[in-house]
C-alpha cells in the first residue's frame, strides 16, 4: 500500500521498485493535483489507484486496507517517496509470520545518501520529552534524544545484517508491515490523526493490545524523507504539534490533564523553534536526525 499527495515521480518511481511483486498493489492519491492517478493507471493497469480527499495517511492506509480480500495476512504500507523492492517486502511479511507475537515490523530506513534514519524509536519519559523537545532540534546528541531515537538499538553495526528481530516502542509508518488481525483489532490508524504520530498511536496501541513491535535491521529500504510535507513546510509542523498533542491528552491522567495549557505552549514554540532550525541547517544529520518538522 502506497500513499501519495502531489508526489506523482516519486509514486511512479516506488512503483517501478516494487516490478516482480506478485501480490496486489494499492495506490492512494490523496488529494493530488499532479495528475498522480492518472498517469498511475496508464503505466500500471495492474494497480488498484484509490482517490480520495487529502484526508491524511492513516486515513489513507485504512481505506487501502479495507479494499483488500481477507486472504491478505500481512499489510505493508509506505509513502511515495520510499524505495522497497520485493525482497524486502517479502521478508518483512515472512517474519511476521514466523513469530506469532510480532504485531508489526519495520526495516532498517537510509537517506539516499546511506545515512541511518531514526526510523524505529521509544516512547519517552516524561523527563526525556521534556529534554528532547526543548533541545533535540539544536543538540540531537543529547542523551534524551539519543534514548527516544533508540539509536543504541538501532544504529548500524558490523553485524547487523545477522541479526534478528529488535523490540522497539514504534515504527515510523513510511515503511511498516503490520499483521492484518491486528490491526483490524484494534481499529486500523486513528482517523483523528491527520498527519504524523499516527504511526506512534498505532504501534502503541498494538501493544498494548499485547503485540510486539519489530525493527528488523537486516532488511533495508530508502527514504527521500518529506517529499510532500516540503511543500508546506509550516502547515505540516503544525499538524504534527497536533499530532503530539492528540497523543498525549488521549492517556492523560490525574494532574497531569491539568498540564494541558503548558503543553500547547511547549508544542507551539517547538513548532516554530523546529521551522526556524530547519532553515538554517542541512536537512539531515550523521546520528539520523529528521529536519522536515519530524520529532
Amino acid at each position: 500500500m502506497i500513499v501519495s499527495h502531489d508526489t506523482r515521480d516519486d509514486a511512479l518511481a516506488a512503483l517501478a521498485a516494487l516490478q516482480g511483486h506478485d501480490g496486489p498493489i494499492v495506490l492512494v492519491d490523496a488529494g493530488s493535483r499532479d495528475g498522480t492517478s492518472e498517469r498511475v493507471r496508464s503505466a500500471h493497469p495492474d494497480v488498484t489507484v484509490i482517490t480520495l480527499d487529502n484526508v491524511g495517511y492513516g486515513r489513507s492506509v485504512n481505506a487501502a486496507a479495507q479494499s483488500l480480500g481477507p486472504d491478505i495476512d500481512v499489510l505493508v504500507m509506505t509513502n511515495a517517496d520510499v524505495r522497497i523492492g520485493p525482497a524486502e517486502v517479502r521478508a518483512l511479511a515472512q517474519a511476521l509470520r514466523d513469530d506469532a507475537e510480532l504485531a508489526a515490523v519495520g526495516p532498517r530506513v537510509r537517506y539516499p545518501d546511506g545515512g541511518h534514519q531514526a526510523s524505529a524509536r521509544r516512547i519517552p519519559g516524561l523527563r526525556d520529552a521534556l529534554v528532547h523537545g526543548a533541545i533535540g532540534w539544536l543538540l540531537p546528541s543529547n542523551p534524551a534524544t539519543q534514548r527516544y531515537r533508540a539509536l543504541d538499538l538501532t544504529l548500524p553495526t558490523a553485524t547487523s545484517a545477522e541479526a534478528g528481530v529488535v523490540t522497539v516502542d514504534w515504527l515510523s509508518g513510511c515503511a511498516m508491515a503490520v499483521r492484518r488481525s491486528a490491526f483490524d483489532a484494534v481499529g486500523g490508524f486513528d482517523p483523528g490523526y491527520r498527519l504524523f504520530v499516527e504511526d506512534v498511536d498505532l504501534c502503541e496501541r498494538l501493544a498494548r493490545a499485547g503485540g510486539r513491535i519489530g525493527f528488523l535491521p537486516g532488511v533495508e529500504v530508502v527514504h527521500s524523507v518529506g517529499s510532500s510535507t516540503r511543500q508546506h513546510p509550516l502547515r505540516s509542523r503544525i499538524a504534527h504539534a497536533r499530532g503530539l498533542e492528540r497523543f498525549v491528552a488521549q492517556r492523560a491522567t490525574g494532574a497531569a490533564r491539568l498540564a494541558r495549557p503548558l503543553l500547547w505552549v511547549a508544542l507551539a514554540g517547538w513548532t516554530f523553534a523546529t521551522t526556524a532550525g530547519t532553515l538554517l541547517r542541512p536537512r539531515r544529520s550523521s546520528t539520523g536526525e529528521r529536519t522536515d518538522g519530524a520529532a
